[in-house]
């Protein structure tokens, strides 16, 4: 797996980050500059410690699903990112004001959940864990950061789309390790 694959997984997941991280935005009247590093920290922290759990679980079970690994990270990819744009048009989020580790850590915990699955992938694909999980962990640090600022300054108008672009990043990305596998691509 390249870079560019890498990132455009980074991006892909750290769109529920960036869509949570715009509601945080919105709920401040006034942004502190702190609350933006906090979610950043959270989220990127998250999104990097999960793929390696799920990195590390499936190492230990390899030599039972080696043989379907291709199918498993195109059915992983595709559901994890059917489930984002599905989740797009399914309402809004209520996220409240706080920026404490009570308010924070569930929240870290429920958009990081894709990324455990996406390192059981990683680890079918025998990508470079360190690698991906440092520049998974900065992309959504900084991605949230960002959403942070626009939930602030714009609103919830992007929200959605983010999840939506996620979504299909995920799920082309499934269908190239599929394809690759079966040797329509290379």
């Amino acid at each position: 797996m390249n870079i560019l694959e890498l990132f455009l997984i980074a991006i892909g997941l750290s769109m529920d980050a960036f869509a949570v991280s715009i509601c945080k935005g919105l709920s401040k009247r006034k942004l502190e500059t702190k609350n933006i590093f906090i979610t950043g920290l959270y989220f990127g922290a998250f999104q990097a410690i999960m793929p390696a759990i799920g990195y590390f679980l499936c190492v230990w079970f390899e030599s039972f699903i080696t043989s379907v690994d291709h199918w498993i990270a195109f059915i992983l990819l595709s559901i994890i990112g059917f489930n984002m744009i599905k989740e797009a048009y399914n309402g809004t989020e209520n996220v409240d004001s706080s920026f404490s580790f009570k308010a924070m850590l569930p929240l870290a915990i429920a958009t990081s959940i894709d990324a455990l699955a996406v390192g059981i992938t990683f680890a079918f694909l025998k990508t470079n864990i360190l690698f991906a999980i440092t520049i998974i962990g900065i992309t959504t640090f900084v991605l949230s950061c960002i959403g942070v600022i626009v939930g602030n300054i714009f609103g919830s108008k992007y929200k959605n789309k983010a999840e939506v672009f996620g979504g299909i990043i995920l799920i082309f990305i499934g269908i190239k390790i599929l394809l690759e596998h079966l040797g329509i691509i290379g």
